[in-house]
């Protein structure tokens, strides 16, 4: 792992019917303390940073890492102006790449939930409290924040990205036996015993690593684990976003991902990425 170095919020979305499993109401925490560590990867996010860091409930956070994937504008110096613990890619890794760095890293600071955040100022920071309350009770290992819960469309998502995510998400529904509004977040929490559980490390170095993920949690019979909660969604200039023709190859890679777990499940031909590191907590 590298050695890190040293150190007009939109209102929330109306969440619609919650489907089984998921968490619509922000949950009291606990008063149990847990450690939590909010990852960022980013890649060319100098203009957004700021906004996503200004939402975030510093008071439940212990740490935040961003991981830079070699951007070519100045979010290291951003991040080092905003006090964040930065570690610094020497070659672009890619969007998987750079998770698996982010999560080796929070385990290693020894975070008990890690939160995962595009640090482009697409998602709510200021439902963490909400997204990770569930992990905290020991109720969900993974907590994803769905856009599909309110109106992604109102919020500017152009409406080819919204028919090719309800299409996957209703493959990985059906393939997976869960009842999801939304696989395709980058706002999501996972607790420690998860990421311990699941072999992360062997998914692949582009934007289907999420969805692999998601496939190995159902994989070591931990899909009961899985909840979500509702988050609005934003769509602006700055806002990084994949074009159509990587949108495409995704969706590709993601059939190929639920493929790859039906394969493994009907025990026609067993997968190592699907395969746990150790009997699910």
């Amino acid at each position: 792992m590298p050695e890190p170095i040293a150190p007009s919020p939109a209102l929330p979305a109306e969440p619609a019917a919650a489907p089984d499993g998921a968490t619509t109401e922000p949950a009291a925490l606990p008063a149990v303390r847990s450690n939590v560590v909010i990852v960022m990867p980013a890649y060319n996010a100098a203009l957004t940073l700021e906004r996503t860091y200004a939402d975030i409930p510093h008071d439940i956070v212990d740490r935040i890492i961003l991981v830079d994937d070699v951007s070519k504008d100045e979010t290291v110096d951003v991040a080092r102006q905003l006090g964040l613990d930065v570690i610094i890619h020497q070659q672009n890794k890619g969007y998987g790449g750079n998770q698996k760095t982010c999560y080796d890293a929070a385990l290693e600071a020894g975070a008990d939930i890690v939160v995962m955040l595009h640090p482009d100022y697409q998602y709510d920071a200021t439902r963490i409290p909400a997204l990770i309350a569930p992990i905290v009770s020991g109720e969900r290992d993974l907590m994803l924040g769905s856009r599909f819960m309110g109106d992604p469309l109102a919020g500017g998502m152009p409406r080819w990205k919204y028919i090719s995510n309800r299409f996957l998400t209703m493959v990985e529904n059906r393939a997976f036996g869960l009842h999801l509004s939304e696989y395709h977040t980058g706002l999501r929490a996972y607790s420690r015993g998860l990421l311990e559980t699941i072999p992360y490390r062997l998914n692949s170095d582009d934007f289907v690593f999420d969805q692999e993920l998601i496939a190995q949690v159902v994989a070591a019979r931990m899909g009961d684990r899985i909840g979500e909660i509702g988050v609005p969604t934003r769509y602006f200039e700055e806002a990084s976003s994949v074009g159509f023709k990587r949108s495409v190859v995704y969706g590709l890679s993601t059939i190929r991902v639920v493929l790859r777990y039906l394969l493994h499940r009907l025990r026609i031909r067993r997968s190592p990425k699907l395969k746990a590191r150790r009997p699910a907590p």
